[in-house]
């Protein structure tokens, strides 16, 4: 078991955009949270309070596809199934794959 936490993410920080006023344009509550092993991003500039925003960002960073992919991933190499999910893999690749070639207009197989 092993756990994601914000010092695993790069996070930016900067003015958020739309309605707000001059206080919107004066602060930077927007947040960008990145995700440094995966390169899953979350953003959220939907309140004016930085922290909240932090928060949400970071949510939409850990409920990305490509955060789950690279969790399903990271979660099987540690514990030691990886190499059975890249050698099943390569087998459906070998076994499965059919390919075919254009020749005169038409789809033949090679």
């Amino acid at each position: 078991m092993f756990s994601v936490t914000a010092s695993d993410c790069r996070w930016d920080y900067f003015r958020g955009t739309g309605p707000g006023g001059q206080k919107r344009n004066k602060t930077e509550s927007a947040v960008r949270c990145t995700h440094l092993a995966s390169g899953a991003v979350g953003q959220s500039d939907e309140t004016r309070n930085q922290h909240k925003n932090k928060q949400l960002a970071f949510r939409k960073m850990a409920e990305s596809p490509k955060f789950k992919a690279w969790h399903k991933i990271e979660t099987a190499r540690r514990l030691g199934k990886l190499k059975d999910i890249e050698e099943k893999v390569e087998y459906e690749l070998n076994h499965q794959t059919r390919v075919e070639v254009r020749k005169d207009g038409k789809w033949v197989d090679e």
